[in-house]
């Protein structure tokens, strides 16, 4: 495999990490009744959106094609947090799921860091990396309110 093909699979991994993340953010969204939790909640899935947009942009630049969908993992993940969190999550319940998933989002990042990238590539996972070690902070202040 060439390091170019390397790189592609490897943001590949992370962009499937952002789209299960916008994903799981709209669970978390559809079952919080408190209005300033949503507000952070839509922040930062907007976040996620961005390093989408991002990441797929610069798949293709690389000539890769950017993966879409979640895949049965990404499915897999979803029904998990259903079942977890049930109908009748409290908000802390909701908070706390979002810190796991952000923090699960730090870890996949940190391993692309780790990987044998190029400059842009390294960039852009760092980028994502520190947007969500801030996200976890903003979550972790919500649970403090």
């Amino acid at each position: 495999m060439t390091q170019r093909q390397e790189t592609i699979e490897s943001l590949n991994r992370l962009l499937q990490g952002e789209y299960m993340a916008v994903e799981s953010f709209n669970n978390f969204i559809a079952k919080l009744n408190d209005e300033e939790a949503k507000k952070v909640f839509k922040d930062v899935q907007k976040h996620h959106r961005d390093n989408i947009e991002k990441l797929a942009g610069y798949i293709q630049e690389l000539g890769g094609k950017p993966e879409e969908n979640l895949g049965m993992k990404g499915l897999m993940g979803e029904f998990k947090i259903n079942m977890e969190l049930g109908p009748d999550a409290d908000r802390n319940e909701i908070i706390e799921k979002a810190i796991e998933g952000e923090t699960q989002g730090v870890n996949m990042a940190e391993k692309v860091l780790r990987g044998n990238l190029d400059e842009k590539s390294r960039d852009i996972a760092g980028e994502i990396l520190h947007q969500d070690r801030h996200a976890i902070d903003k979550l972790k202040k919500l649970q403090l309110q």
